[in-house]
């Protein structure tokens, strides 16, 4: 792959894609800056190499026209705070029109350093990816660097077609992505241990399919565990089950088995008669459970030994929450399982998929963590051994 590193930048004019697609309250406040301090080593690599750098993004669905909802003019004033520098921004509905050409001019000639296009969705040709956007793009700057992961897995004018007219190389946050989520699981550190969570089975099944081949052993927790459950034919009670992919949990069970790989299920579930934090709290080992229960998280058996497990592993990939962690009476599996990542010794730790890395944030384990990825369909995608169309553009 080709990164930055391998650039020369001094006098160029660059643009970088990057992934702003950050929550807004409803005074189009930013709410989580993560996506925007995440790219602080990308853009302060080339500005200190001596380039202007101009920023371009998606933020939400626009459908391909302007619209004041989905402005990037509050990342704009974010962007002040993260990288302590003047941001000019191009309140440009064309994205690249006359107005943006313009300030490209005032741009060049000023000491500031950062510039940010309006909202690349703003044009019905960023999703179809038509080359003369992605021309007009390419003419405001000498060098491409594609630095959006998130937006990776999607083949647009501003993160692919872009490259067909400009040098293109990776920033430094998408070559650690696929450092971390695609090269270093071809030979991992063992034990290799993926915990999946999350509700639908069907959601992650290429990456079952894909990790089934490369690890020691599999933790499932989260709604998906009940799929697995009854296929092996436990009543599940009101728990939520995928009834048309019990065939589907069945052949990933019998691919585990003849991988050698252990699929460590849950022995005992938390729950409640409803999908609510205020119903009475309950707690069943899987084949006690009742026809009105609903299994809302893993049981402290099952806590203990995914802990167990994690504790002893050498690299750990994280992909989906153990239960209703949003819920104060459905925290603590993913608590647990957190906790467990946290203390393996000298391991390798990965985070991937939105839920996992807001779990890890609001329980404060942030700094435990190896890598947390900034993707959600991007990492799911790269898991699956996927080459993704924004990083085919960097190799």
């Amino acid at each position: 792959m080709k990164t930055l590193r391998d650039a020369e930048f001094q006098g160029k004019t660059v643009l970088i894609r990057v992934d702003y697609n950050v929550p807004l309250d409803e005074n189009l406040n930013v709410t989580d800056n993560l996506r925007i301090v995440s790219t602080i080593p990308t853009v302060d690599y080339i500005l200190e190499a001596g380039a202007k750098v101009i920023l371009c993004s998606h933020l939400g669905r626009p459908d391909g026209q302007p619209n004041p909802k989905y402005s990037l003019a509050p990342v704009a004033a974010e962007m002040k705070k993260v990288f302590e520098e003047d941001v000019l921004f191009a309140d440009d509905d064309e994205v690249v029109g006359e107005k943006t050409i313009a300030m490209l001019k005032e741009f060049k000639e000023s000491d500031t350093r950062l510039m940010l296009l309006q909202n690349t969705r703003f044009r019905s040709e960023e999703e179809a990816n038509e080359p003369e956007f992605a021309k007009q793009l390419a003419s405001l700057a000498d060098i491409f660097v594609m630095d959006a992961f998130g937006a990776a897995h999607r083949a647009h004018a501003s993160t692919v077609g872009v490259a067909d007219y400009l040098p293109t190389y990776a920033g430094l946050l998408m070559a650690d992505e696929v450092k971390y989520l695609g090269e270093l699981l071809e030979e991992p550190l063992r034990p290799f241990t993926v915990v999946m969570g999350g509700s639908k089975v069907s959601d992650k099944i290429q990456v079952f399919r894909n990790l089934i081949k490369k690890a020691d052993a599999f933790i499932v927790g989260g709604a998906m565990a009940f799929t697995f459950l009854k296929a092996q034919g436990y009543n599940t009670g009101t728990s939520k089950v995928e009834e048309d992919k019990l065939d589907l949990a069945n052949e990933i069970l019998a691919l585990a088995e003849e991988k050698g790989v252990k699929l460590y299920l849950p022995k005992d579930v938390t729950g409640s008669t409803e999908f609510s934090n205020d119903t009475p709290k309950a707690a069943y080992k899987i084949d006690e459970m009742p026809d009105d229960f609903m299994g809302l998280d893993i049981g402290e058996e099952t806590q203990k030994e995914y802990k167990k497990v994690l504790l002893n592993s050498k690299t750990i990939v994280l992909n989906g929450p153990m239960g209703v962690f949003e819920m104060e009476n459905y925290k603590d599996g993913t608590i647990a399982v957190l906790e467990g990542i946290a203390g393996s010794k000298d391991s390798v730790k990965i985070v991937g998929g939105g839920d996992s890395a807001a779990a890890v944030a609001q329980f404060g384990f942030t700094d435990a963590m190896t890598h947390i990825s900034t993707g959600g369909g991007a990492s799911l995608k790269l898991l699956e051994g996927k080459l993704l169309p924004g990083v085919k553009v960097c190799l």
